[in-house]
């Protein structure tokens, strides 16, 4: 009995190794035997739309709707480079669809699931654009541009966020222990399972007198990472590139 949890995988066709070793893990006979596969976020490096053509997601989608059809439960959170990923794209992927702040019980245990970047409340400029591209509105005119128009605009948004990554210190940007604390406590959980920071560790801390955790998923930069969940406890591990 194991769950499985992925996030910040961050595909692009820069990284092809990346994304063989996230089809070949998806093929696994670890992935095909597990309770479900949780994906938290930041899949693709950016999405421009469910009408991409490009191969990617198309492979992607193979990669997924395999799993799936083999009886494997496929969750996907979006996060702060894929939340254009629509219905479209998640029934053709065989994605069920999960809201950011979803608690799930993983054998006996309520647990918070996030991307995490609502979290990281100390960097205000990233949360004031969060804010502004989040809406229905800017997301249905974004969805209405021509795709390499939505291309271009994907190209600009990642430099402009290697640009305010480089000038903003690490700790700006990492999560608010305050702001953990009164979401887990607003969620009445002690478990909280996350990414997006990149910063992978398991955190025991104190919340109301009450012993938590907060499991930080790795990234997919360098190597894969995984977060194994049993009724017996949780690990944390990279997975190597072949």
């Amino acid at each position: 009995m194991t769950t499985l949890f992925i996030s910040d995988l961050h595909l692009d066709d820069s990284r092809p190794e990346i994304t063989r070793l996230f089809e070949e893990f998806l093929a696994s006979d670890e992935a095909r035997s597990a309770d479900a596969l949780y994906i938290l976020g930041d899949l693709v490096e950016a999405w421009v739309g469910d009408d991409d053509d490009a191969e990617l997601p198309a492979r992607i989608a193979r990669a997924t709707k395999s799993l799936s059809d083999k009886g494997v439960p496929v969750y996907f959170m979006v996060g702060n480079r894929d939340f254009l990923l629509g219905k479209n794209f998640a029934e053709h992927a065989g994605f069920t669809l999960l809201d950011d702040g979803t608690v799930h019980d993983l054998y006996g245990r309520p647990t918070l699931l996030m991307h995490g970047d609502v979290l990281c409340t100390d960097d205000i400029a990233y949360q004031t654009m969060r804010k502004q591209v989040r809406t229905p509105e800017w997301m249905a005119q974004i969805l209405a541009m021509p795709l390499d128009a939505r291309r271009a605009l994907a190209a600009k948004a990642r430099a402009d966020s290697k640009a305010h990554t480089s000038s903003t210190m690490e700790t700006i940007m990492d999560v608010n222990a305050k702001a953990v604390a009164d979401t887990m406590r607003k969620a009445d959980v002690t478990r909280l399972i996350h990414g997006h920071t990149h910063r992978p560790a398991i955190h025991r801390f104190d919340v109301d007198g009450k012993s938590a955790e907060r499991i930080v998923l790795g990234d997919w930069y360098e190597q894969g990472s995984v977060l194994r969940v049993t009724p017996e406890g949780v690990e944390l591990q990279g997975l190597a590139l072949h």
